[in-house]
């Protein structure tokens, strides 16, 4: 029985890193850039947390929201968007250095030492079934992680919107040729990269409710590693990487004995590197691809 408790609680880390991963995804796909820089949403809204502690939570979720989209559009248009015809390694290097960037300035701002987000704490209590005990925090995070996904599925097959992010995701010059406005679909692109770092992170917050400058990057590093496993042609190649990579932590997590969890990152990074070894294009990528949305 205990094993199907780690199975559990390994689904819930699994939906939370494929819903940071298909952010990542997204993003890479309509503009072949990996942004180094996605985990600062996460952090940017979880100091927005801290700072509006007290308010109603409604509130302060929709405030943190607010302020990633914010801060998403500005990465996007004053530091990516005039890189746009540049090299991968130059939009590479920018996105790390915007990451540097807001990690400094929250450093400054507030110090390495962590702020308490306060969030939806009662979502780490739990109920029984005979032996099982299930957090109120893993069916939030298995339902809101199934929904988003299957929204932006259906936002990117049914909408406008989403078949130009296919389009220029495919083809970029072709869909310009077509009347596509790539100023749009990208920003589009970064908003629903906002709201799912939003989503992200009010569900991290009961389990990590302390947020420091380099809260975001601990998840997206991990999440981002999912996506490669995953296969980064696909935002849903590359959400299907970021659960495998939150579910095998957590079940190498449950499985080493407790003196041993201090190879938790070498365990995990050898099973990546046995995974790419394997399958380089990617654990959940076709071999031959014809649209990268």
């Amino acid at each position: 029985m205990k094993y199907v408790q780690y199975l559990i609680d390994a689904i819930a880390l699994g939906s939370l890193y494929a819903l940071v991963a298909l952010g990542i995804g997204l993003v890479f796909g309509v503009m072949r850039i990996v942004n180094l820089a996605h985990g600062e949403l996460l952090m940017a809204g979880g100091y927005t947390l801290y700072e509006t502690n007290g308010w109603p939570a409604v509130l302060r979720v929709l405030t943190a929201l607010a302020v990633v989209i914010a801060v998403a559009l500005l990465m996007e248009r004053l530091a990516l968007r005039p890189l746009r015809r540049a090299s991968p390694t130059t939009t590479l290097v920018m996105t790390f250095a915007v990451s540097f960037l807001l990690r400094s300035i929250a450093q400054k701002r507030w110090s390495a030492q962590g702020k308490t987000m306060n969030l939806f704490t009662d979502l780490n209590q739990a109920f029984t079934i005979g032996e099982l005990r299930i957090k109120y925090l893993t069916i939030a995070a298995v339902v809101v992680g199934g929904v988003l996904l299957g929204a932006v599925t259906l936002f990117l097959d049914r909408t406008d919107l989403g078949l130009q992010m296919r389009a220029t995701a495919s083809d970029e010059r072709i869909a310009q040729a077509l009347g596509v406005r790539a100023n749009h679909v990208v920003v589009g692109a970064f908003v629903i990269a906002g709201v799912l770092a939003t989503a992200a992170l009010v569900l991290f917050a009961p389990q990590r409710p302390v947020v420091t400058p380099d809260f975001g990057l601990q998840i997206a590093i991990l999440a981002l590693v999912g996506v490669v496993v995953g296969g980064m042609d696909k935002p849903s190649s590359a959400t299907l990487g970021g659960f495998f990579i939150g579910f095998a932590n957590s079940m190498l997590f449950s499985l080493l004995p407790k003196g041993q969890r201090v190879f938790l990152d070498s365990a995990l990074y050898g099973l990546v590197i046995v995974v790419l070894l394997v399958r380089p294009s990617g654990l959940f990528q076709r071999e031959t691809v014809t649209s990268r949305l």
